[in-house]
């Protein structure tokens, strides 16, 4: 497993450097749309998995909800625990190791952090994991980007420089995973990195959620909670309830 592309990239300073761009204005009107949308009661039990430096957690947490982060970075954690407090708590995991069981409320999958394993069966092992996580009748908030677009806006080569350090990106499919190749040099030493995310479809996901317990409620295309459109929309957004046993 420690030589999967995530374990060491997601750690990397540099990981951070490329992206550190990301619109924290933008995450916290999708967690406003979501909470008025769900409606969770107060002091909800909310699992945000694969939370990164979790900024989305603590959005949750402003909500008066007891909120749970976890990342399989163990850099991201360190950097998170700067927010605990009584109802805000995170631990580094692997999202395909959960011990959790009947506990959470809901769970959120948010900005891409899923498809990044070798086959289908651990994808929907992973999925069963968040399953077990949740109370009867819990709910899952999977947000993926919509593989559609993406493919059809594809960039294959671009050079992003970010406080002097030159990021060259190449993107290309293969094994139906998009990959993305990260090549710099920074003093005086030469990275490489990739990015391998599987291009799941509407019809995939659907496979995905029936075969792990998930009764899909409905979907959306954006941030916004509009309705999702295959050929237009930038993102594919599901929400999911766990189904009777």
């Amino acid at each position: 497993m420690a030589n999967e592309w995530f374990y060491d990239w997601f750690n990397s300073p540099y990981y951070h450097l490329l992206y550190n761009k990301r619109d924290n204005a933008e995450a916290e009107y999708f967690v406003n749309n979501l909470c008025a949308h769900l409606k969770p009661p107060a002091h909800s039990r909310l699992f945000d998995i694969a939370c990164g430096r979790g900024r989305f957690s603590v959005y949750l947490n402003k909500h008066d909800y007891n909120v749970t982060g976890i990342d399989l970075s163990v850099e991201n954690i360190r950097y998170a625990r700067q927010f605990e407090n009584d109802s805000l708590h995170f631990f580094a995991h692997d999202m395909r190791q959960l011990a959790y069981n009947n506990y959470f409320d809901m769970a959120f999958n948010l900005f891409t952090s899923f498809g990044y394993f070798k086959t289908d069966e651990e994808h929907i092992r992973t999925l069963a994991n968040f399953n077990s996580a949740l109370k009867p009748g819990g709910l899952l908030v999977l947000d993926y980007f919509n593989t559609s677009k993406v493919l059809d806006c594809l960039v294959p080569e671009e050079v992003k420089t970010i406080n002097g350090v030159n990021f060259h990106i190449q993107k290309t499919v293969s094994n139906n995973k998009i990959v993305k190749t990260i090549v710099f040099e920074d003093k005086h030493k030469n990275y490489i990195f990739n990015e391998m995310v599987s291009a799941f479809t509407l019809d995939d996901f659907r496979r995905f959620f029936e075969l792990s317990g998930f009764e899909i409620i409905t979907n959306f295309g954006n941030y916004s909670l509009e309705k999702f459109d295959s050929n237009h929309s930038d993102r594919l957004i599901f929400i999911c309830k766990k189904a009777n046993a």
